[in-house]
């Protein structure tokens, strides 16, 4: 009796996992989202006290952090800690940091990181934050800047404008 009981049991538990895992898959997080989230474990400052801003040129283009709200000094200290320290891993042709939020397959990354000498990439405080400039001759390369700045705009949603 002990065992139909158990089974009885299992099978009514059943349909309440299935209903819990289609539950769960539709109200799964859009990529906004999941970046949002988890950019905390890349980026030292607050997302939503940031904008993301991206400007795509002809030799490049430019990423800029700032803070919404130009008394929060702490925030701003923030964004310079972190864009300096990418900055100097850019050059390095290391783009470990976006992957860990983005994906290792974030168009463009492949391109940026196979061959840094062909990217000149700088950094610049600004009075609200920071900002990493992109710059190089060649078309492939000005491609895969542009590219990535495409995926981080979409993916990072409203925390992100494009310039």
């Amino acid at each position: 009796m002990t065992s139909t009981k158990h089974k009885v049991t299992i099978l009514t538990m059943i349909p309440v996992v299935i209903l819990f895992f289609v539950h769960s898959v539709a109200f799964a997080q859009t990529k906004q989202e999941q970046v949002h989230h988890l950019s905390h474990q890349v980026m030292p400052f607050g997302m939503s006290k940031t904008i993301h801003v991206f400007k795509m040129t002809d030799s490049g283009g430019v990423q800029k952090v700032l803070a919404r709200n130009p008394k929060e000094t702490d925030q701003i200290l923030l964004i310079r800690q972190h864009l300096g320290h990418e900055a100097e891993m850019f050059k390095h042709g290391n783009y470990s940091d976006p992957t860990k939020l983005h994906g290792v397959n974030m168009p463009g990354i492949a391109e940026l990181s196979a061959d840094p000498s062909k990217v000149k990439v700088s950094y610049s405080e600004l009075p609200e934050g920071a900002q990493i400039i992109f710059e190089t001759k060649e078309l492939s390369m000005v491609t895969a800047i542009h590219r990535w700045f495409g995926a981080q705009l979409s993916e990072h949603g409203a925390d992100a404008k494009a310039e």
